[in-house]
């Protein structure tokens, strides 16, 4: 039986949580879902500090995060996931409203590995979703001995 990756959801809209949890539950995928509401809490989950010490190994198949965060915005936490040698391989994907150029170069110029400007209209939202949860939790393949992928080295 194939284990499905769990997906690390960063947003701080309570709005944007439950359209993004129905949007994955429409293209019926089946990943669990972790939230957290800032990037504070996002690191801590990545890096397993805090609250989220304790929580099993491993590393999402891909994080959707939110360019715009209280405590610790979505522009750090990306600097800081792809800076840490153990965490850099980890799929991020950035889930904003923000068309900002600047925005979109420094993600990029950060290593994140898509841009995605949430459309307004659910329909568009879930098309996207189908997309990216596809893409990133079922289709693609982490390189081999990534952390968290079955035969890794600890």
């Amino acid at each position: 039986m194939i284990e499905l990756k769990r997906i690390l959801l960063v947003e701080d809209s309570a709005n944007d949580v439950a359209l993004t949890l129905a949007a994955l539950e429409e293209v019926h995928l089946a990943n669990e879902v972790v939230v957290v509401r800032d990037g504070q809490q996002a690191l801590d989950y990545l890096f397993r500090k805090g609250e989220y010490a304790g929580r099993q190994d491993g590393h999402p198949a891909v994080v959707l995060l939110d360019l715009k965060l209280p405590k610790v915005d979505g522009l750090e936490v990306l600097e800081k996931v792809k800076g840490a040698p153990e965490l850099k391989a980890v799929p991020v994907v950035m889930l904003t409203s923000s068309r900002e150029e600047r925005d979109l170069a420094r993600s990029y110029g950060l290593g994140v590995n898509a841009y995605v400007v949430k459309p307004v209209a659910f329909p568009d939202f879930v098309s996207a979703l189908r997309e990216l949860g596809l893409f990133w939790a079922v289709v693609n393949q982490p390189p081999p001995g990534s952390p968290g992928t079955p035969g890794a080295s600890k």
